[in-house]
């Protein structure tokens, strides 16, 4: 068994960093998926297809769920996830060193790998030394 990984984000960002990971490391060594969640989304159905895709990646040890932007529609229906008896954790701040740092390391357990995805994300911004 292993953590599943449900990338959550405005627009097709998530899909489409899955599709750029999958580019650069070839098959995945994870269950992932990704929610669309354009402007005018219906939050219903957003929560709706999130629950669905939990209970589809997660074999046993949880789902790691990342979303974009802390506070905006989709952090906040993943929010939910976890009270409507997902066994989630939630990272936001979606980038993709997270993502790639989080398969680096997909053997993980949830929790630690949720730590491991938020050290990744942070760890990928960096300033130019020349803009300094």
């Amino acid at each position: 068994m292993s953590v599943g990984l449900l990338l959550v984000a405005h627009g097709d960002m998530g899909a489409e960093l899955i599709r750029v990971a999958r580019s650069l490391v070839g098959e995945l060594p994870l269950r992932a998926g990704a929610v669309s969640m354009p402007n005018d989304c219906d939050d219903g159905q957003a929560l709706a297809q999130a629950r669905h895709l939990v209970a589809e990646l997660d074999e046993g040890d949880g789902v790691l769920v990342m979303t974009d932007l802390y506070g905006a529609t989709p952090s906040n229906i993943c929010g939910r996830l976890e009270r409507l008896g997902g066994h989630t954790l939630r990272v936001s701040g979606l980038n993709l060193p997270m993502l790639l740092r989080v398969l680096n390391y997909a053997g993980q357990p949830l929790p630690e790998l949720a730590r491991t995805a938020l050290d990744g994300g942070r760890g990928g911004i960096i300033l130019d030394p020349e803009a300094a």
